[in-house]
């Protein structure tokens, strides 16, 4: 057993998701000797860093997405480019495949990162022992007999986990969370989605395109609340062209498995009995955080009536020393934003001044077309009662979405009517995942939508269109 030096730290990360593994380095950047303890595992049980996001989220559903969509696109659009493809098929176990591998290769990444910053990398799941001289302690399970780390710092970042149906339980077979729902081994002929979020939307995609008949249940009365409704409308009409049916305002009544398959029982938004038959069922109505076996009482550790760890706004939780970041804590549950928590906190651990602007956090789903946005949407600056100009662009009328035969969509752009400032912008279409970037640099740097309007783009380009979004606030953007 290593001594007791040995396992002293300056900070203990626990967790290895992208807030933790980010934070992790950063301290260790900023000259702080840090541990970062995680439990992952991969399928031959050795350490598989990168949480949630890397292992059964963000980074396997991106590369499903990747190759469902080549597919589509070889089936349905490539004869629009004189391409012909007299047959195609599925190797879907050779997709799933590529998947791990895309996987594998991030949890190597991660590894390879914590060696060249002198992380030390635990591997077992980290849970909170009774303070001692002042430090606090953090055991390791199954990283040796009486494993226990010491420091004055430790940051919690044990993210989330799928919230299951009341009375309804994952069996990771028929009834599947995200983690099931990315290694279904055959195209079911009949799924359910029940939650029309993010994790439903971009899955049932993907096996919308592989082949399935997907329906998505959704309890909510609108679709996509938290996007702006303009942009939320245009996403459904392409979704439901595309194939996917959307049911809003239901109430799930009863889930029956039989021998063929799944029964669904639901009343719709008139309250009229309905069923669902289908092969497979994903449940995708959120996530809940991940405090489980954390043992946070031993130290004092509060929760919430969410269960969510209580923070202050700089990640600092009640108990000195003690902090926490993503999806344990308050805020969107989101990776990118989980990262910016976590440089926060390093740095002020270190001694700087950390700082996370919530409201310039992006949102994406990375469907097809992709939806993106950022800041306020119209209907909360109505509800505000803030007065606004608002300038739009449809993709129609961009060269480079023409060239590329994908034109559905646009970008709008709000600004305050007296000020400019930009308040927020949003968009649905052809890769406005990667051009949000620029709407997130301007609200950070307070700019206008002027600003944005006389910065030269790049010809032709889908960045164009947020400038002539930003030019139509003012009523002249030139190519419409």
């Amino acid at each position: 057993m290593a001594s007791s030096a040995d396992n002293r730290f300056d900070v203990i990360v626990i967790g290895a998701g992208p807030g933790g593994y980010t934070g992790a380095i950063r301290a260790a950047q900023l000259g702080l000797r840090v541990a970062c303890v995680d439990a992952w595992r991969n399928e031959k049980g050795g350490p598989a860093p990168g949480g949630t996001c890397t292992n059964i989220g963000c980074i396997p559903s991106k590369a499903l997405l990747h190759s469902s969509e080549n597919f589509e696109n070889a089936r349905r659009h490539f004869g629009d480019h004189g391409i012909r493809i007299d047959s195609i098929a599925i190797d879907l176990q050779k997709m799933l495949a590529r998947k791990s591998t895309v996987v594998r290769q991030n949890n190597e990444g991660i590894l390879y990162l914590f060696k060249k910053n002198r992380v030390t990398f635990f591997h077992g799941p980290g849970r909170f022992e009774t303070d001692a001289a002042g430090l606090h302690r953090v055991s390791v399970a199954g990283a040796g007999e009486g494993m226990v780390l010491t420091a004055p710092h430790v940051v919690v970042a044990t993210g989330s986990v799928a919230r299951p149906l009341p009375g309804l339980a994952f069996d990771e077979k028929r009834v599947l969370s995200n983690d099931g729902a990315l290694s279904i081994a055959a195209v079911p002929q009949r799924l359910g989605v029940i939650g029309a979020g993010v994790v439903g939307l971009e899955l049932g995609s993907v096996w919308r395109r592989l082949g399935s008949e997907v329906t998505l249940l959704e309890a909510l009365p609108a679709f996509l609340p938290a996007a702006d409704e303009q942009i939320a409308r245009e996403a459904h009409k392409q979704f439901t062209r595309q194939g996917l049916k959307i049911e809003l305002g239901i109430a799930i009544e009863s889930v029956d498995s039989g021998a063929e398959g799944l029964r669904v029982r639901y009343q719709d938004s008139a309250k009229k009995a309905q069923q669902l038959e289908c092969d497979k069922l994903i449940v995708s109505i959120g996530r809940l955080p991940n405090t489980e076996g954390l043992n946070g009482e031993a130290v004092g550790l509060k929760l919430d009536q969410r269960g969510f760890i209580e923070v202050d706004a700089a990640c600092r939780t009640s108990i000195e020393g003690i902090w926490a970041i993503g999806d344990v804590v308050r805020g969107p549950m989101l990776a990118h934003k989980a990262e910016e928590e976590a440089v926060a906190v390093a740095e002020s651990i270190a001694g700087q001044h950390g700082h996370v602007d919530l409201e310039t956090i992006a949102w994406v789903i990375y469907t097809a077309p992709e939806i993106a946005w950022v800041g306020q949407t119209e209907q909360q600056l109505k509800a505000s009662g803030r007065a606004y100009r608002a300038g739009t662009f449809p993709f129609a009328a961009n060269g480079r979405a023409r060239a590329m035969g994908d034109t559905a969509g646009l970008v709008k752009c709000l600004a305050d009517a007296q000020t400019d400032r930009v308040l927020g912008v949003h968009a649905v279409g052809p890769l406005v995942s990667e051009l949000i970037a620029e709407a997130v640099l301007a609200m950070a740097f307070r700019a206008s939508s002027e600003d944005i309007a006389r910065v030269c783009h790049a010809h032709p380009t889908l960045s164009e269109a947020t400038r002539e979004a930003a030019l139509a606030v003012e009523g002249r953007a030139l190519n419409i």
